[in-house]
Parts: C-alpha cells; sequence; structure tokens
C-alpha cells in the first residue's frame, strides 16, 4: 500500500529572490499553477514520467511513488534547470518547482516550459 504526502508535508525548496524560478507553493511573482490530475496517484505520477520522457533534453535523476526529480537542459548553451514535483493525494494536485542553477534571469524559459509540462498532461489525464 503506497502512502502519500498531504500538502503540509509537501517540502519544495523557496525561488531564490531572482526570476529564474517558478515553484506552486510560492506566494510571489514566483507562483505559477500546480498540476491537477483525476485518475490514481500512482497512474498520475506514470503519466507525468511519460510526459517527462517525451521531452528533448530532459534528464529523470529520480523517482518514486510520490516524487519526481528532472534535469532540464537548455537547448543553445545548455545551462541545467532542476525541477522537483510532488504529489498531494488528498488535493489530487501534483505540486512542482523548477529552477536555474546559474544565473539571474532565464527569460522565462521555467515558467514556459512548466506551463507545457502541465498542458500536456491536461490533454492526457483521463
Amino acid at each position: 500500500m503506497l502512502v502519500f504526502m498531504t500538502i503540509a508535508a509537501i517540502a519544495l525548496p523557496p525561488c531564490p529572490d531572482k526570476p529564474n524560478c517558478v515553484s506552486t507553493l510560492a506566494k510571489d511573482a514566483h507562483k505559477i499553477a500546480p498540476i491537477q490530475y483525476k485518475s490514481t496517484p500512482d497512474a498520475a505520477m506514470q503519466h507525468l514520467l511519460t510526459v517527462l520522457r517525451a521531452m528533448d533534453r530532459t534528464t529523470i535523476v529520480a523517482s518514486d511513488a510520490q516524487s519526481i526529480r528532472a534535469e532540464f537542459r537548455t537547448r543553445i548553451f545548455r545551462f541545467v534547470d532542476d525541477a522537483q514535483f510532488v504529489i498531494d493525494e488528498a488535493s489530487r494536485t501534483i505540486h512542482f518547482r523548477s529552477a536555474s542553477r546559474l544565473g539571474y534571469s532565464d527569460l522565462g524559459v521555467n515558467r514556459k516550459r512548466m506551463e507545457e509540462i502541465r498542458a500536456a498532461f491536461a490533454a492526457q489525464d483521463k
């Protein structure tokens, strides 16, 4: 039997004071909407893994029933952005944080990528 985290137990690092990070748990300009799912938590995580694996320049660093850690490389300069996804069964939500490892601004790349992931997930969530 799998046990899933509730929102109180979700721990994503806060975003730094730079515009190169987004988080579903942020309370400021870094805030971004989480991924909602309709399926079971197991199916949602498997579906998210499928979405991530289909993306270019993406590496799944670690995954389990409750979370996924991924790295995304930018197209031209190959900078690495780190993302964490954590499931909240109680609200049928996947919370996430995505941030650039280097630099100050990412020109909105993390926000755009996470919006694309949410859209791809929603298009296939049953």
